[in-house]
C-alpha cells in the first residue's frame, strides 16, 4: 500500500472508519517544519503592531522630554545666585554649588525615568485598548467576509460611523458583494431557466421514441436506432436534472430540520437495492445514528450520489461499504468502493462538473458527470467538509463530515 492511500476494509470489520495512511517521518517533519525567512512582524497581529508602535513613539517622546527637562533644570540651577557666608573661601562655594546641582539633577533624572517607565506602561495598555476599538470595524468586516459565500451574498456590512477610510473600505466591500450577488443570481436563474426549457423538448422526444418503438410494424433497424436515441435522450434528461439540482444546492439553505444520516443512508440503500443487486456488488454497511441539521432533500441526494457513484464506477464482483455515525466528534457518512486505480492528483478533478475518473466528459453512459459536483455543493451549503482518498487496490474512500459537537459515544467505533 502506497503512502497517501486508504487501506481497504477487511472482511468483518465494517465498523472501522477508513483513514489516510500515517505519513512517513520525513513527510511529517517536512509538513511541520517552520517556515524559514519569516519576519517577526509577520507573526504578530495588527493590534499588537499598532500597540508596539504607540509604545515606541511614547517612549521616544518621553525620553526626549526627560532630556529637555534635564537641560532646563541644569540651566536654571546654573544661573541661580548662591549666597554663602563671607568666611567661606570661593573654592568651597564653587564646590558646594557644583555638588548641589549634581544632586538635584541626579534626583530629577531618577524620578523622571521612573515616571516615564510607569506612565509608559500605562500608555501601552491604553494604546492596546484604543487599537482594539479602532480596529473593531475591521473585525466586523472580517466576520462578515468569513460568513459570506456564494449562497449568502445578500448580506451587507452596512458599517456606520464617520466617513473615514474604514467606512470607505466597508462601502467598497458592500458594492462588490452587490455585484457578485447579481452575477451569481443571474447565473443560477440562467441555469434553472435553461434546464426547464430543455426538459420539454426532451420529454416530447422520449414520448415519440417510445411510441415508435411500440409500433409492431417497426423494422429492426428502426428499433435499433430508436433505442439508441432513447438512451441518448435519457442521458440528456439526467444531465438536465443534475443541472437543476446543482443550481438548487448552490443556494443558501431554505429548509433546516433535524436529519439522521443513518436513517437517510438506510432509505437510500433500500431505494437502490435493485441496482446494487443487478450489479453483483457485495454490500457491507455499518449505519449508526448521526444527527445533523439541514435540508432533508439535499442530504438524501448527497448520500444517494455517493452510493450511485460507488455502484457505477466499480469493478466486476467488487464491493461497497457504507458507514454513518459520529466520526471524530462530528456526524459523518463514509462510502468506500472498489474500482479502477485512481491517482491522488486526479481526485480533486472528480468534484468538478462533467468530470469522471476515466476523464471522459462527453461519451459517458453511466451518469451525467455531476454526481460528486452536487455532493460538494451540498456539503458547502451545510458548512461541512468532504474528503476523498484513493483506496488501496483501486477505488475511492469518500468521507463527508458536518459541523457538530456531539460527544463520541457508542455510535463511534472509529479506529
Amino acid at each position: 500500500m502506497q503512502p497517501g492511500e486508504v487501506p481497504a476494509t477487511p472482511p468483518g470489520d465494517t465498523g472501522t472508519w477508513r483513514r489516510l495512511n500515517t505519513p512517513s517521518p520525513e513527510e511529517g517533519e517536512a509538513a511541520f517544519a517552520p517556515a524559514r525567512g519569516q519576519r517577526f512582524s509577520d507573526s504578530i497581529s495588527l493590534r499588537a503592531r499598532l500597540t508596539l508602535i504607540y509604545g515606541m513613539l511614547f517612549f521616544a517622546a518621553g525620553s526626549l522630554l526627560v532630556l529637555l527637562n534635564y537641560l532646563i533644570v541644569a540651566s536654571v540651577l546654573d544661573n541661580l545666585d548662591y549666597v554663602l557666608p563671607e568666611y567661606f573661601p570661593p573654592e568651597v562655594g564653587a564646590a558646594a554649588k557644583e555638588a548641589l546641582i549634581e544632586g538635584v539633577l541626579s534626583q530629577v533624572t531618577r524620578f523622571s525615568v521612573l515616571a516615564l517607565a510607569i506612565v509608559g506602561l500605562l500608555a501601552v495598555a491604553l494604546g492596546y485598548v484604543v487599537a482594539g476599538r479602532a480596529l473593531s470595524p475591521l473585525h466586523k468586516i472580517t466576520r462578515t467576509a468569513r460568513r459570506l459565500s456564494e449562497r449568502s451574498l445578500h448580506e451587507r456590512i452596512d458599517l456606520g460611523g464617520p466617513e473615514d477610510e474604514i467606512r470607505e473600505l466597508a462601502d467598497t466591500f458592500d458594492g462588490m458583494l452587490e455585484r457578485l450577488d447579481r452575477a451569481f443570481d443571474g447565473q443560477r436563474r440562467f441555469v434553472a431557466s435553461a434546464s426547464h426549457e430543455l426538459r420539454t423538448p426532451l420529454a416530447i422526444n422520449r414520448t415519440l421514441l417510445e411510441v415508435a418503438l411500440a409500433d409492431p410494424e417497426a423494422s429492426a433497424d428502426l428499433k435499433t436506432v430508436g433505442r439508441t436515441l432513447l438512451e441518448t435522450n435519457s442521458r440528456h434528461e439526467r444531465l438536465i436534472d443534475g443541472l437543476l439540482f446543482l443550481a438548487k444546492s448552490d443556494r443558501e439553505l431554505e429548509v433546516r430540520a433535524s436529519v439522521d444520516l443513518g436513517e437517510v443512508s438506510t432509505t437510500v440503500l433500500s431505494q437502490l437495492s435493485a441496482e446494487i443487486e443487478d450489479s453483483g456488488l457485495r454490500l457491507r454497511t455499518d449505519l449508526r445514528s448521526a444527527p445533523v441539521v439541514g435540508d432533508p432533500v439535499l442530504l438524501e441526494r448527497l448520500v444517494a450520489n455517493l452510493i450511485e457513484n460507488a455502484v457505477r464506477y466499480n469493478v466486476a464482483e467488487g464491493e461497497i461499504t457504507v458507514r454513518s455515525g459520529i466520526h471524530e466528534d462530528a456526524p459523518a457518512v463514509q462510502v468506500e468502493n472498489s474500482g479502477p486505480v485512481i491517482a491522488a492528483y486526479e481526485i480533486a478533478g472528480l468534484f468538478e462538473p462533467f468530470r469522471r475518473g476515466s476523464g471522459d466528459r462527453v461519451h459517458g453512459k453511466k451518469s451525467a458527470g455531476l454526481g460528486l459536483s452536487i455532493v460538494r455543493s451540498v456539503v458547502r451549503a451545510h458548512d461541512g467538509s468532504v474528503t476523498a482518498w484513493p483506496r488501496a487496490g483501486g477505488g475511492l474512500v469518500i468521507t463527508v463530515r458536518f459541523p457538530g459537537n456531539q460527544r463520541r459515544g457508542d455510535s463511534d467505533n472509529g479506529a
